[in-house]
């Protein structure tokens, strides 16, 4: 499975998930069938709230899934629309997450817990 999990850095599988998809800095790319990892800049992070646009935020990656600790509506809708799901992270590292989410372990995010803005530090304002 291709999945991408926002970070606030770059330290590969041992960077922490990000709380809100939209403003992270950077994605951490997962593909768990062949092993690999791979770092990307978030193009789109600067973005107004409500405006987001994940798959430039992506850089037009192929992904299935994104684990994340929280999501806008809007990016939520427009990921599933895609067929991209979305899951819940739980506070740790990409490595920690990665595990849990092959464990089966991870809630999906439906539009009722999505995050209603941005709050002072770029994460959910839940």
């Amino acid at each position: 499975m291709k999945i991408a999990f926002p970070t606030q850095d770059d330290r590969g599988l041992e960077s922490r998930v990000y709380g809100h998809f939209g403003t992270a800095p950077a994605f951490i790319l997962v593909d768990s069938a062949v092993g690999t990892v791979e770092s990307l800049i978030n193009r789109d992070k600067d973005h107004t709230h409500g405006q987001c646009q994940p798959m430039a935020a992506l850089g037009g990656k192929t992904i299935e899934a994104v684990v994340v600790g929280g999501i806008g509506a809007g990016a939520l809708s427009r990921l599933n629309a895609t067929g991209i799901k979305v899951y819940r992270a739980v506070e740790g590292t990409v490595s920690e997450n990665l595990s849990l989410i092959q464990a089966g372990a991870l809630p999906l995010i439906t539009l009722n817990m999505s995050c209603a803005g941005h709050s002072a530090d770029g994460t959910c304002a839940h």
